[in-house]
């Protein structure tokens, strides 16, 4: 027995002829969310740098490495053939087509252009830009739940729900799955860990553990995720959702063990 998809219009407000979609208030709830979360961060690290006004000012710029990143790294790592075919629709971004690793990269081109600029310390910047990075995530997926996509594979599971234009068979809501694990644990995680002085002290190592937790965490939920059916599975085992998430994985232990082993004054 499926449990039922709730209806929910993926259109939050109407004025006059602009739809105002749930997808676009949780990236603009996640982006405020995160700004406020890193101010009160940067508050924790006073009088070190970077301070709140550090933080103000880089917000347009982590908002353009997500959105340039995420977008680019559709393009790039899921629909190359598509686009080459038609350039000019990668920049129809209201259409859907969001890359979560590829914004990974275009926000830490971000990280360290403005941190060199500023002259400040870019794993202290990607701390506090990490530790807020799940309450977008968390926001990101409650509405990609809303919208009925990105749902899990066919499953006999008293959970299994029925999602539109996906068949008739009862899937995992994959959707919720991640945004409980990349969202509200890994950010509970975060949050214990940035209140402990020790941690705050070691650069990088709030940002290994999110690279980390999110690596992990999204190469369990692809397991019962649906493949993209542009995409499918390789070598008939793997998504492309875990081939990208190995780097961060990889990436994340490696800041983890350098912020442990390394002096601070």
């Amino acid at each position: 027995m499926a449990l039922d998809f709730p209806q929910i219009d993926p259109v939050a407000l109407s004025i006059g002829p602009l739809d105002i979609r749930w997808y676009a208030l949780a990236y603009l709830a996640g982006f405020v969310g995160g700004w406020r979360y890193g101010l009160y961060m940067a508050g924790l690290n006073a009088p070190q740098r970077p301070n709140r006004d550090d933080i103000d000012d880089f917000m347009p710029w982590g908002i353009l490495g997500v959105i340039i990143g995420g977008r680019l790294g559709y393009v790039l790592f899921y629909q190359l053939e598509l686009y080459l075919a038609a350039p000019l629709d990668i920049f129809k971004v209201w259409q859907g087509g969001m890359s979560f690793h590829g914004g990974v990269i275009g926000v830490i081109a971000t990280l360290f252009l403005f941190s060199a600029i500023r002259r400040i310390s870019m794993l202290r910047l990607a701390d506090i830009f990490c530790t807020a990075a799940p309450i977008g995530i968390f926001f990101g997926r409650v509405a990609n739940f809303i919208n009925g996509e990105l749902y899990g594979r066919v499953t006999n599971a008293p959970w299994g729900m029925v999602f539109p234009g996906a068949g008739p068979d009862p899937r995992h809501p994959s959707q919720i799955y991640e945004a409980g694990l990349e969202g509200l644990l890994l950010g509970g995680i975060l949050y214990i860990l940035l209140h402990k002085k020790t941690v705050r002290e070691k650069p990088g190592l709030l940002t290994g553990v999110f690279l980390a937790g999110y690596g992990i965490s999204r190469f369990i939920v692809e397991f019962v995720r649906e493949p993209d059916f542009y995409l499918g599975l390789y070598f008939d085992a793997v998504s492309m959702g875990q081939i990208l998430s190995l780097p961060m994985i990889a990436l994340g232990g490696g800041l983890i063990l350098f912020a442990l082993k390394r002096r601070h004054a």
